[in-house]
């Protein structure tokens, strides 16, 4: 019943037989025939192609949540064979947003290829709920990111504790009076802002500023709010951008106020058209995690990888 699931997995993937066709290096018309194949045997449609994309029918959804427990057995298993080889050969996939797969893995990916150059490295970017989906399926083996997640399902590695900065275009008026409280991209690669004596701002100076808040779902946006909310203050939203790091780019050419954290700030170059301010909140400190599907094989090389961070 679940030959041919491979080619079922990918056309759910891309949701296109002609994209799917094209990653498996087979014609579109064979990997059809060898999903309606599959379908007949089962006796109802796997794919409703009705529609535009193709979606899923009601039993599609169970077939592939079946292949899943599938691929996470065979991907375990294979796994382990790898860990017979003694780590000269083998691979790891580790996804991450666009701040973490820019700026903070590259470096870490490096040093591990450097002392395991046997081993391919697959990184994945893409949002947080996608990245979930993919650590959860088996597709994924590691993934970074600041959001806290289901600790019954996913284990953890700390990896560094982050701090939200309110992050202010250096031209806005509202600067002017409140120079006490300023900080610059030096002050936070020197980690000024973790000193006590370091004054927070309150949020009423920037009442009149537009802000740029990521959208809804995302954990930057949920303290984001929490922190407004806690601070009686509203903010003006102009923009409602995907990622922190466009927020960012956003605010150096003077679109708005957005909260960036740390960990980004110090790893772009520090620019003189941004002024950063501490914010006094529980809500705008978080840990940054690599995370694992728990009850799934932990491969060397995995360890390998989260002994090194």
């Amino acid at each position: 019943m679940f030959q041919g699931m491979h080619y079922i997995y990918e056309v759910y993937k891309e949701m296109s037989f002609s994209k799917a066709a094209k990653n498996l290096y087979i014609s579109q018309p064979s990997l059809s025939a060898a999903v309606k194949k599959v379908e007949q045997r089962i006796g109802f449609p796997i794919f409703d192609r009705s529609s535009t994309p193709i979606r899923l029918t009601d039993l599609g959804k169970e077939y592939i949540r079946s292949i899943e427990i599938i691929l996470d057995v065979e991907n375990g298993f294979q796994n382990y064979v790898q860990d017979m080889q003694n780590m000269q050969s083998g691979s790891i996939a580790i996804g991450g947003t666009n701040l973490f797969a820019s700026y903070v893995l590259p470096p870490l990916l490096s040093r591990f290829s450097e002392q395991y150059p046997h081993i391919h490295v697959d990184l994945i970017e893409a949002n947080t709920t996608e990245l979930t989906e993919k650590l959860f399926s088996g597709a994924l083996d590691l993934l970074i990111d600041n959001q806290t997640m289901d600790s019954s399902v996913y284990g953890k590695r700390f990896f560094c504790e982050e701090h939200l900065l309110l992050t202010v275009p250096a031209h806005f008026s509202s600067n002017e009076t409140i120079k006490n409280y300023a900080l610059t991209a030096s002050d936070i690669r020197k980690s000024r802002h973790l000193n006590s004596r370091i004054p927070p701002i309150p949020l009423d100076f920037f009442q009149n500023d537009p802000f740029l808040l990521l959208k809804s779902g995302n954990d930057t946006r949920t303290r984001a709010d929490k922190i407004c909310r806690n601070a009686l203050f509203t903010p003006k939203i102009k923009l409602e951008p995907e990622q922190q790091i466009t927020a960012y780019n956003l605010s150096r050419y003077g679109m708005g106020i957005s909260f960036c954290g740390d960990t980004l700030i110090c790893h772009v170059p520090e620019d003189q058209n941004l002024i950063y301010y501490k914010l006094d909140n529980r809500d705008a400190v978080r840990d940054v995690n690599f995370y694992y599907k728990r009850n799934r094989y932990l491969t060397n090389i995995t360890h390998e990888f989260l002994n090194l961070i």
